[in-house]
């Protein structure tokens, strides 16, 4: 176990990113089509093929699922993504059409102090491509990718994994891209929120403040558009549509156990789950009760890791990274 969404057999992960810019892509490719569901809390989401993960709706399967930043100009990476799984001779078949399906979706960095003067186009369909092209079982966390230009509101975002096994011997794993309004360390820090679920040390191991606060007051950054945490959980058991759907939702409540305050009108929470399809559940309900339990768990956790890896872009006014503040 590598601690990572690579864990579960099946699926691997690319990044893409520019520091000049100040933000990047990261594309989730699965070695077949997955079964995938997705669920949306936020106020302000951005997202492409999101309809289609509906369990009502015909597609049973995707391909990969993109992460971005760049806001709607990020789901051109998608598109990148897409070009080079058709290269790959992958997508849905119509007839003699294979259509590569791509869900993505993205976050808010583009005030982040990068050069955003890209010109005509932006250049994320070429970062999608490109985290494709490197999609590897192995990847780093913190400040690449999706998470390049992640903000939180007192520290610097990124990308971060997680992953566990169940009583089932499921695999379940989490990539978060943390872009939030809120902040996922308790106060002033430098205590994670998501402490209570945190394995070997993993972002730290300061544990939560002793006595804890009262009455926190929430602490927010920046306007309606310009924040998002953005989920993949992933996991080898055999799932139709509906359940993948019941994993996302019941996932959610990992970024509420990592991030306060979250799912506000102020962000475009989104969680997709996904299913490789390689191990059947013991039990169709207790099972999957276990396996979202243990998936909001995962999603904590990786919420906090991403946090701890990141470090500081050098761009004007950037913001400190928690290793800045409390590395010591």
């Amino acid at each position: 176990m590598r601690n990572l969404i690579t864990d579960v057999p099946g699926l691997k992960v690319g990044h893409a990113g520019d520091l000049r810019l100040g933000s990047g892509s990261t594309a989730v490719i699965f070695d077949e089509p997955a079964v995938a569901s997705i669920d949306v809390r936020g106020g302000g989401p951005g997202t492409r093929e999101s309809v289609l993960l509906d369990p009502a709706q015909t597609v049973e399967a995707i391909d990969a699922i993109t992460l971005s930043g760049g806001s709607a100009f990020g789901l051109d990476a998608a598109s990148g993504v897409q070009a080079w799984l058709r290269e790959q001779g992958r997508g849905f078949a119509v007839r003699t059409a294979r259509v590569p399906i791509v869900p993505a979706a993205v976050l808010f960095d583009l005030l982040n102090g990068g050069d955003k003067d890209w010109g005509r186009f932006p250049p994320y369909r070429e970062l999608g491509y490109a985290a494709a092209a490197s999609a590897a079982a192995e990847f780093a966390l913190g400040s690449v990718g999706a998470g390049t230009g992640a903000t939180t509101v007192n520290c610097k975002g990124g990308i971060g994994s997680a992953s566990a096994k169940t009583v089932d011997s499921c695999t379940v794993g989490a990539l978060a891209a943390v872009n939030a309004v809120g902040s996922v360390i308790v106060g002033d820090g430098p205590w994670f929120w998501a402490a209570p679920f945190e394995v070997n040390g993993e972002f730290g191991g300061r544990g939560l403040p002793h006595p804890f606060p009262q009455n926190i007051e929430p602490r927010i950054k920046g306007g309606a558009p310009e924040n998002t945490t953005l989920v993949v959980v992933a996991t080898d058991a055999i799932l139709t549509k509906a359940q993948a759907k019941r994993v996302a939702v019941m996932a959610q409540s990992g970024l509420s156990r990592a991030i306060y305050p979250v799912h506000s009108p102020l962000d475009g929470d989104v969680v997709f789950a996904a299913s490789t399809g390689r191990r059947p559940l013991a039990d169709a309900t207790v099972g999957l009760t276990h396996l979202g339990t243990l998936a909001a768990n995962v999603v904590a956790r990786a919420i906090a890791r991403g946090v701890f890896a990141a470090r500081s872009l050098e761009l004007p006014g950037a913001m400190p990274s928690w290793h800045d503040q409390f590395g010591r």
